[in-house]
C-alpha cells in the first residue's frame, strides 16, 4: 500500500485576449518577471512558463499568446500555441479586463472553451477591477457566467496584487497530486537564452512604439559565462526592411545605445551577475517565413499554415 502523496502539481494555462493582463498576472503569481510586459498587444509569442509554490502545491503557468483573429503565419501559429496550451493545462483561466467586459473577442474565446478545455475547470480572472464601479462589476460576473459554467470567479488586478492570492489559494487546491514538476528555487523553464532575448524585444517595443514592434524578433547568438563570474551576450535583432535598421540605431545610435543599456540592466538583476552585451542589426526581408525564427520563439513553424 503505498502513501498519498502530500505534494501537488500541475499546469494552468492563463488565456484571454490581447493585452488583457496575462503576463503580469504570471509575473505576480511569480514572484519574478518571467514574461514580456508592455502596453502593446501581441507581445507574448512562446507559451512561457512561470513556477509559483503555494503551500504544497506547485503551479506551472503557461502563459500563452493572446487570442485574436489570425492574419499572418505568425499569428496563426501563436493562436494555435494559445489553445494548445489550454488543452494541455489541468486548470485554465480566463482573464478579461473589467472595463472592457465581455467583447466580440472574449465571446470568440469562449465558443472555443468547450472545445478546446474538455473536461478542465475554467475559471474567471475579471481583470483591472479599479477600472469600474462595484454595480458594473456585479453585472459582467452574471453576464460571463451566463455565458460560460465557469467553476470560479475572481476580481482581480493584476498590475496591483489585488486578489491574486486568492486566486494562487484555490489553483493550488486544484493541482493533482503527485511530485512537484521543478526544483523549489526554479521560476521558470525557458532557456535563459530566450529570456534575454524576450528582454531585449521587451525594451526594444517600449522604445520604438508604433513604429515597427511586430516586424523583428531578438535571437541569442552566443552565451559566454567567463571567469570572472560575468557573461557575454550577443544578440541579433532581425528585421524586415533596411529602413528598419535606422529606425534602431535611432539619431548618432542613441536608440539602440538606450535599449542596450535597459536590456543588460534587467539582465544583471536577473542573473545577479555582470553582464557584457553586444546587440547586433539583421535585415531579414522574409524571416516570418523561416521555420528556425519559430523554433527559437518556441512556436511550431506549420501550426502557421493557413
Amino acid at each position: 500500500m503505498t502513501d498519498t502523496p502530500s505534494t501537488s502539481a500541475g499546469f494552468i494555462a492563463l488565456i484571454g485576449e490581447p493585452n488583457a493582463g496575462k503576463s503580469t498576472l504570471l509575473n505576480q503569481m511569480v514572484g519574478a518577471k518571467v514574461s514580456i510586459v508592455t502596453h502593446k498587444v501581441q507581445t507574448t509569442r512562446a507559451r512561457i512558463r512561470g513556477v509559483a509554490i503555494e503551500g504544497d502545491a506547485q503551479l506551472v503557468f503557461v502563459d500563452t499568446p493572446g487570442l485574436f483573429r489570425p492574419r499572418r503565419r505568425l499569428d496563426r501559429a501563436m493562436v494555435k500555441a494559445a489553445w494548445g496550451g489550454a488543452a494541455d493545462a489541468d486548470v485554465v483561466v480566463l482573464l478579461i479586463e473589467a472595463h472592457r467586459g465581455l467583447t466580440e473577442g472574449a465571446k470568440a474565446i469562449i465558443e472555443g472553451l468547450a472545445e478546446h478545455t474538455e473536461g478542465r475547470k475554467v475559471a474567471l480572472a475579471i481583470n483591472k477591477i479599479d477600472r469600474v464601479q462595484a454595480e458594473r462589476l456585479l453585472a459582467l460576473t452574471r453576464e460571463m457566467n451566463e455565458a460560460y459554467p465557469f467553476a470560479e470567479t475572481f476580481m482581480i488586478s493584476a498590475e496591483k496584487g489585488h486578489g491574486v492570492q486568492q486566486l494562487r489559494e484555490w489553483l493550488a487546491g486544484e493541482m493533482p497530486k503527485g511530485p512537484w514538476m521543478y526544483p523549489e528555487d526554479q521560476i521558470a523553464d525557458l532557456p535563459l537564452r530566450m529570456i534575454a532575448a524576450e528582454m531585449t524585444r521587451e525594451k526594444l517595443t517600449l522604445r520604438l512604439h508604433q513604429e515597427l514592434p511586430y516586424q523583428l524578433t531578438v535571437e541569442t547568438e552566443n552565451w559566454e559565462n567567463r571567469p570572472d563570474g560575468s557573461a557575454r551576450l550577443d544578440q541579433i535583432i532581425y528585421v524586415m526592411r533596411d529602413g528598419h535598421k535606422g529606425i534602431i540605431l535611432g539619431k548618432k545610435g542613441e536608440t539602440i545605445k538606450a535599449i542596450s543599456t535597459a536590456a543588460r540592466a534587467e539582465m544583471e538583476e536577473f542573473l545577479g551577475h555582470r553582464v557584457h552585451l553586444f546587440l547586433q542589426i539583421k535585415v531579414r526581408p522574409n524571416w516570418l517565413e523561416e521555420s528556425t525564427r519559430y523554433s527559437e520563439m518556441g512556436l511550431n513553424f506549420k501550426d502557421g499554415e493557413a
